[in-house]
């Protein structure tokens, strides 16, 4: 009976919000799918296209009683709709026997030769600077976001699994997605309403958020960047869209010709502009590319509307499905604005039609646009109030005057059900299970402490041999003022404990002026890193990594304290000045000495360095957003640049110290997002003035560890360059499957290649080498000629696992040097 009722429920739902749904899959005579066939309501423009497995959903707010389904090719078939909601219809589209004057073939792959719908695409292209927001001077309009996530494929199984027992209420209010024809229930909701400037003659843009709600998670600051990551900007009118961190070729785009078929099939008006409409679908699997269909203006040349639907066989994880639609409103007879944009993803485990999910929704409207209003430079550079919590407590009365879309009542239900959900211990369990594999750590709500990180909790390297780690830091809220951070370890080998702790203030929240703090004796894997920030608590994944190739016996008793002053003036360009004492001693003196010249010791060498060093460290990030407003920010893009200035002053005498000497270092890292995938590059520069030890010195980073690390060399041993003078480049590009794709019996692997190329030279002076020569390990520096290296690898593997195959170019007359190596790195990414 309970059955019954949630059937007859979810119905009646259906049947009032939507006048007419349907589904199905359309096949061929034998049964074959017949993907990217057109779909359509007669009489109307409302269509869509069939997917790769020939499946398709459509519904409208209006009556329709017939269905219109064609392929060139096949005959068109008018099929009549029963009722006013027809699932799981069988469709058979017959091959054509007649060859009609006005039909043209499009079958398969399309001729770029006089082809209109390319005639058109170049126009396009021609127009495109010359549509929207660009025309003008100055711009600014309202913005209004909706992000939302649906749990999908919802039937009587789930429901009555033991996953929801006790949760069975959340099921009450069930409805069904207009894309796919799935039942969902929406479980996160978050709302943003702001105000856009932009000026394209000082090329400078700048939101204010004047708004922010969010239901069920609002404190799960992970949970909320990973949210705003997933969905960033783009423009259709852009050669590439990113989403996921994958580069999609866009229909629009000038390399399009290469990578989509089009076909002119239609013109008509759409409000009172006369369009074309053109379909495109891709000419080769496994790419990532859409399928979708556009309409075009006769005269500006500007979209009207545009649909894109990411094709099941393109190279993605966990993402089953993408589905956008953009519409424009017509200012005048040249200009169109971006209205409204909708995106839907189907986040899931499996590609299959009936695996369970979750949607990922977001919906942006623009209104109230208002051109060539100047506004000076500083407007744009001067920070909006992001901390001011007004921003997050905003009255009903605000969101019911700016939401330029309603909420719908499922939508309005979200934050009841959340709050409601959040009382139930069961949910609480999921939640927390969740929570710590994202996060690593435990939290203890009652004591506003978190535990942790639980992935550091376990390792073993050969002067401690296996440790055991514990640690917590406070935590209050995403936007604490403070925090306070520490661990302790325990090695077995050498039975001694060791500690870190680090505590940071968030003075001033305008200019973001932190002050921090901290200990840390433990042991170390050094030179791991040319240019590195003052972490107190940072540590290396080799320190501790079970599985080493050769003697990983090159370790360093560090005793460390740090006091940091930082500040961010501007956006994005911060300027800290701090201190450091370091006490530095070998961990395996037999295996590996820090042993330097010290004519004031009785014996004439010193193991042992003590150093007092100031540190000046300018860092600027263009285009790195952040979430957030407390001490510690989390990033939610990874698309931003990175320069780092830093100098270093070590002064002799103060607390002992033993040398005094002056560093510059310099470094740049890029990512760029590329049609043929994303390359990621970083260069460095370094110099040291003075004669330091071994201990101070710059390594080049090797790798013994059995891990693919950045801006490391897989082939080298540590500490097998020593420099006072370097300058190195790594360089690595992921091809995201697209040459893979290409093989036919490679295609349903997805597979993804990366290639990479690395590169460093370096110095030692004489000096140098003199004051370190009691060490018992060689110090050499790539001088003659630069050490360089590549890597093929195979990412993609299962999904989560991928192997790099390494390979040394030069001085392979070094002893034991390695010529060739394996790593590899697991992890989840789309």
């Amino acid at each position: 009976m309970k059955r019954i009722f949630l059937v007859l429920f979810v119905l009646s739902c259906l049947w009032s919000n939507a006048q007419t749904k349907v589904s199905g899959v359309v096949v061929d005579e034998k049964g074959d799918p017949v993907a990217f066939a057109n779909v359509l309501f007669k009489n109307s423009s409302q269509g869509t296209i069939t997917n790769d497995n020939g499946r398709f959903y459509m519904e409208s707010d209006e009556t329709y009683t017939t269905l219109i389904i064609s392929f060139i090719g096949y005959n068109t078939l008018e099929l009549p709709l029963p009722s006013k909601i027809n699932y799981d219809l069988k469709v058979v589209l017959l091959e054509s026997s007649e060859q009609l004057d006005e039909v043209v073939v499009y079958m398969g792959k399309q001729s770029k030769k006089n082809n209109p719908a390319i005639d058109i695409l170049k126009k396009i292209w021609a127009k495109k600077r010359e549509n929207g927001v660009s025309k003008f001077k100055q711009y600014q309009y309202d913005k209004y976001e909706k992000v939302e996530f649906d749990l999908n494929t919802i039937d009587s199984a789930l429901i009555k699994s033991k996953l929801f027992r006790g949760m069975e209420f959340v099921f009450e209010d069930l409805d069904t997605s207009r894309i796919t024809g799935k039942t969902y229930l929406p479980i996160f909701l978050n709302e943003t309403f702001s105000k856009v400037y932009g000026d394209n003659k000082m090329v400078e843009t700048k939101e204010d958020i004047l708004g922010n709600k969010n239901s069920g998670f609002s404190d799960n600051q992970a949970l909320i960047a990973f949210v705003k990551d997933l969905y960033s900007e783009y423009n259709i009118y852009d050669n590439y869209l990113k989403f996921f961190d994958k580069s999609f070729t866009s229909p629009l785009s000038k390399t399009g010709v290469d990578t989509y078929n089009y076909v002119l099939a239609d013109s008509a008006f759409i409000g009172n502009k006369w369009c074309y409409n053109i379909i495109y679908y891709p000419r080769r699997k496994n790419e990532l590319t859409f399928k979708g269909d556009f309409w075009v203006n006769d005269t500006t040349f500007a979209i009207k509307k545009i649909n894109l639907e990411v094709t099941r066989s393109a190279n993605i994880n966990w993402v089953k499905d993408i589905y956008i639609e953009q519409e424009f409103e017509v200012l005048n007879d040249s200009v169109f604005l971006l209205k409204r944009d909708y995106m839907l993803s189907d986040f899931s485990l499996s590609k299959k039609e009936k695996a369970r999910g979750v949607y990922g929704k977001r919906t942006t409207v623009y209104n109230n646009y208002m051109f060539d209003i100047p506004k000076p430079r500083d407007f744009y550079k001067a920070d909006a109030n992001q901390f001011d919590p007004s921003v997050f407590e905003k009255e009903d009365s605000f969101w019911s005057d700016n939401r330029l879309e309603a909420l719908n009542k499922d939508e309005k239900g979200i934050y009841q059900l959340l709050d409601t959900l959040k009382t139930v211990p069961k949910f609480k369990t999921i939640y927390n299970a969740v929570s710590i594999l994202n996060s690593g750590y435990v939290e203890i709500d009652k004591w506003n402490v978190d535990i942790g990180s639980v992935f550091g909790a376990f390792g073993y390297n050969e002067a401690e041999g296996v440790r055991l780690r514990a640690g917590a830091r406070t935590y209050f809220g995403q936007n604490d003022p403070w925090r306070l951070e520490g661990y302790t370890a325990y090695g077995f080998s050498d039975r001694k404990f060791k500690h870190g702790f680090s505590a940071k203030w968030l003075v001033d929240k305008k200019s973001r002026l932190i002050l921090s703090g901290g200990n840390r004796r433990d042991v170390e894997q050094l030179g791991l890193s040319l240019t590195a920030t003052n972490d107190v608590l940072g540590r290396s994944i080799a320190s501790s990594s079970v599985l080493t190739v050769g003697s990983n016996n090159r370790l360093t008793n560090i005793n460390l304290s740090a006091f940091f002053t930082e500040m961010e003036p501007i956006t994005n360009f911060r300027i800290g000045i701090g201190a450091t004492y370091r006490e530095l001693s070998s961990a395996l003196p037999d295996a590996f000495s820090l042993d330097y010249v010290d004519p004031s010791s009785p014996t004439g060498i010193s193991s042992e360095v003590k150093q007092f060093d100031v540190n000046a460290l300018l860092i600027y990030t263009p285009g790195k957003r952040t979430i957030g407003y407390g001490v510690e920010r989390r990033n939610i893009n990874d698309n931003y640049s990175t320069l780092l200035f830093s100098y270093t002053k070590g002064i002799e005498g103060v607390m002992n110290s033993d040398f005094d000497y002056n560093k510059l270092q310099f470094s740049y890292s890029q990512p760029w997002q590329l049609g043929w995938g994303r390359l990621l590059s970083t260069v460095e520069f370094g110099k040291t003035f003075g004669e330091v030890p071994l201990g101070l010195l710059n390594v080049i980073p090797g790798n013994q560890t059995l891990f693919s690390i950045y801006n490391t060399f897989p082939n080298l041993d540590f500490y097998e360059f020593v420099t006072d003078t370097y300058a190195a480049v790594h360089l690595e590009h992921n091809f995201n499957g697209r040459l893979f794709s290409r093989i036919p019996f490679m295609r349903k692997l997805n597979l993804r290649e990366i290639v990479g190329l690395r590169g460093a030279w370096g110095d030692l002076s004489d000096a140098n080498i003199a004051l370190s020569s009691p060490t018992n390990i060689p110090l050499m520096a790539p001088t003659d000629k630069i050490y360089w290296e590549y890597s093929l690898g195979v990412g993609n593997i299962f999904r989560i696992l991928r192997i790099d195959f390494n390979f040394r170019g030069n001085y392979l007359e070094n002893p034991n040097a390695r010529p060739f190596s394996v790593t590899g790195s697991f992890g989840f990414s789309f």
